[in-house]
């Protein structure tokens, strides 16, 4: 990447019309965003049936595609049966985002049911490793419950140890996660710091982010919301950005979408 892009995560609102993804990028490019993330959350909606319609918009408009991978994913899962069924769902969702030329593929790694972090960190692990390491990268997401595997530090670690794994950070989730944690600039750079001295600079210069507003309460998140309505402190977040010069991909989650990611594009070239 030699940029940061902006998009959103999934279809767009539009005024009214019926988007379909190769609909969908077109119209997001001429509102002025880059990106587009694909949701494979309960079904991978793209095959050979879609996907050269897909290809052609995205290589018209010269666009990003990533993809969000299914909700039904928990590689801690007490049946290995589970553990590999979620594994077959992270392989299907590679394999559709492989034909439209996307690389990053995003996904929660699990939840810790009861078990000790550290415990349920290993097992996650031991299932990643049986994902093929061949040109997607495996973008495990920070978490918003303090239930589920997915802090700062769980992510990094996952990542140093597993070449084809990358983060995502997902700035409104660990601010849910932390019931409010995100406030203030130091607390940004401190999730960048982390990502510098875990990662090194790479990591940086290829860097996957939700951002958006989002509600949440003593368990963590609740459910997205607009910028507006939030007290996310999306200033902040991309003054770090800014400063720490990092480069890839915004996503925008939440019920105004394209509205909101055109807010962060263009907070983000005024700084």
């Amino acid at each position: 990447m030699h940029t940061l892009l902006f998009g959103v995560s999934g279809l767009p609102l539009g005024n009214g019309e019926k988007f379909h993804y190769a609909s969908g990028i077109a119209y997001l490019k001429a509102f002025g965003l880059d990106a587009l993330e694909l949701l494979f959350v309960r079904s991978v909606n793209v095959s050979a049936r879609n996907s050269a319609a897909i290809l052609r918009e995205k290589a018209a408009n010269a666009f990003h595609l990533s993809a969000h991978g299914s909700y039904y994913i928990n590689l801690n899962a007490a049946s290995a049966i589970k553990r590999q069924e979620s594994l077959q769902r992270i392989a299907s969702g590679a394999e559709a985002l492989r034909l439209v030329g996307g690389r990053s593929l995003v996904f929660h790694p699990g939840f810790y049911l009861g078990k000790p972090p550290a415990e349920a960190w290993e097992t996650i692990k031991d299932c990643l490793r049986r994902l093929p390491d061949d040109g997607i990268d495996y973008r495990l997401e920070t978490t918003g419950k303090g239930t589920q595997c997915g802090t700062v530090p769980e992510i990094v670690a996952l990542c140093r140890e597993l070449p084809a794994c990358k983060p995502c950070i997902d700035f409104a989730h660990i601010h849910a996660r932390q019931n409010g944690g995100l406030r203030t600039y130091a607390d940004f750079a401190h999730i960048l710091d982390a990502l510098l001295e875990g990662l090194g600079r790479a990591a940086l210069d290829d860097l996957h982010i939700h951002m958006g507003g989002i509600a949440y309460g003593p368990k963590g998140e609740k459910h997205h919301l607009p910028l507006a309505d939030s007290d996310f402190n999306y200033k902040a977040c991309l003054q770090a950005l800014r400063d720490y010069a990092v480069k890839g991909c915004v996503i925008c989650e939440g019920p105004r979408l394209e509205y909101d990611a055109i807010l962060l594009k263009n907070a983000y070239h005024r700084l």
